[in-house]
């Protein structure tokens, strides 16, 4: 193999190997985040939910706890892609003991 074969040939190795690792699955790429805290959440805020957009779903806004701010930061609500025969479920904040529970947004049947 001739030199300039040679080292196409170890580029184009390194550049699978490296854009294999960049790309993630959908559905690895999906996570459960549950955060708990003692302070309250704020009410939500009212937002006016666009138009209806085919394919999609609107996730309404919620407050999402910074804990280096120590204070609930709203989170405006967005479009979701739709996943047919799935029901989106709205992230939100839920009483636990003493304290409150935050559960993401997921899709759910």
């Amino acid at each position: 193999m001739n030199p300039l074969a040679r080292k196409l040939a170890v580029l184009t190795a390194i550049g699978l190997a490296l854009g294999s690792t960049a790309y993630v699955p959908e559905a690895v790429a999906r996570t459960s985040v549950s955060v708990q805290i003692g302070v309250a959440p704020p009410p939500p805020r009212f937002e006016r939910v666009p138009p209806p957009r085919r394919g999609y779903a609107w996730a309404p806004g919620y407050w999402q706890w910074n804990p280096h701010m120590r204070r609930h930061m709203w989170i405006t609500g967005r479009w979701v892609q739709a996943r047919p025969g799935y029901r989106y479920r709205p992230a939100g904040w839920v009483r636990h003991g003493n304290g409150w529970r935050f559960h993401d947004g997921y899709w759910g049947r």
